[in-house]
C-alpha cells in the first residue's frame, strides 16, 4: 500500500494525470463544438404568423422562407373556407430552414354526418342534439297534436329525413312541432252529398253536433234529400274545428 502512495507522489504520475485531464477536456470541447456545428445552435428563423391567412397565402409565405408544410383540415361553419386556424410551431418560434410547419385549415366542403335521432324529442332536447352534431335549427312550425313542443316531422331542403340519413354538417333542419291543442280540435268532415242520417253519424264520429237544418226548394222525398251546403264549410283555410262545434246544413232533392 505504501508503494501505491509513493507512486502517487512521483513526477511520472503527475504528468500522466495532467495529460488525462487535458485529454478529457479537449475531447469534451470537440464534441460540444461538433454538436454546435451539426445543429447550428443559436441559428434559425422565426416562424411567420399564419393564422387568419388563406392557405394559398400561408404556403407562399412558407416557401419564400424555405420552410416545408403539411396540411390538415377541419370543418367549422362559422369560419371562412380555406382559412388557416391552427399552426405548429407557433408564430415567432425559431426553427431551422427546411423545418415542416403543420397547418390546420377550414375545409371548403362540409363532411356528411349521420342524422341524430330527434323524432319524438322535445324542442329543447332536439335543439341541443342538433347543436352537438354541428347542425343548425331552421324553420319551426306547429301543427295540431296532443303533444306540446314535441318533434313530429323533420325536413332538410324541403325533404323529410330520418335517423342515420347522411346530411352535410352545418345544414339547417326544419321541424314541425305539436301545439298541444290536438285534444280539443278535430277534422271537419265533408258532409256534401250525404243524407241527414249519414250526416248525423259522420258528425257523431268526429265529436261534432248537428246544428240548424234548412231545406232548399220543394222537397218531395225528405229521406233521400242530400246536403248541398254546410256551415262551417270545409276549405283550404279551415280543416279543423273545436270538439262540439255545431255544423249547420242545407238539404235539397236537386242532384
Amino acid at each position: 500500500m505504501s508503494k501505491f502512495y509513493n507512486y502517487l507522489r512521483t513526477k511520472n504520475f503527475r504528468n500522466n494525470f495532467i495529460i488525462a485531464i487535458v485529454s478529457i477536456v479537449v475531447f469534451l470541447a470537440i464534441i460540444f463544438y461538433s454538436l454546435n456545428l451539426y445543429t447550428r445552435h443559436g441559428e434559425g428563423l422565426p416562424v411567420p404568423k399564419l393564422k387568419g391567412l388563406s392557405v394559398e397565402e400561408a404556403i407562399q409565405l412558407l416557401e419564400s422562407k424555405g420552410l416545408r408544410y403539411q396540411i390538415d383540415s377541419v370543418y367549422l361553419n362559422d369560419k371562412k373556407p380555406g382559412e388557416v386556424v391552427e399552426q405548429d410551431p407557433d408564430a415567432n418560434t425559431n426553427v431551422k430552414q427546411n423545418r415542416t410547419i403543420y397547418l390546420t385549415i377550414i375545409t371548403r366542403q362540409a363532411p356528411n354526418i349521420n342524422f341524430p335521432d330527434i323524432d319524438g324529442k322535445t324542442f329543447l332536447e332536439a335543439r341541443a342534439i342538433l347543436n352537438n352534431y354541428g347542425l343548425k335549427l331552421g324553420d319551426t312550425t306547429y301543427t295540431s297534436d296532443v303533444a306540446r313542443d314535441v318533434v313530429l316531422q323533420i325536413s332538410f331542403g324541403g325533404q323529410s329525413i330520418s335517423t342515420n340519413q347522411q346530411v352535410p354538417k352545418g345544414s339547417r333542419i326544419s321541424l314541425v312541432l305539436g301545439d298541444g291543442m290536438g285534444a280539443s280540435e278535430v277534422d271537419l268532415p265533408n258532409l256534401l252529398g250525404l243524407n241527414l242520417n249519414e250526416a248525423r253519424l259522420s258528425l257523431l264520429g268526429s265529436s261534432l253536433n248537428l246544428g240548424s237544418i234548412t231545406y232548399e226548394g220543394i222537397l218531395t222525398d225528405t229521406l233521400n234529400a242530400r246536403i248541398t251546403k254546410q256551415f262551417p264549410a270545409l276549405s283550404d283555410s279551415l280543416s279543423k274545428v273545436s270538439i262540439g262545434t255545431q255544423v249547420d246544413v242545407v238539404l235539397s232533392n236537386d242532384n
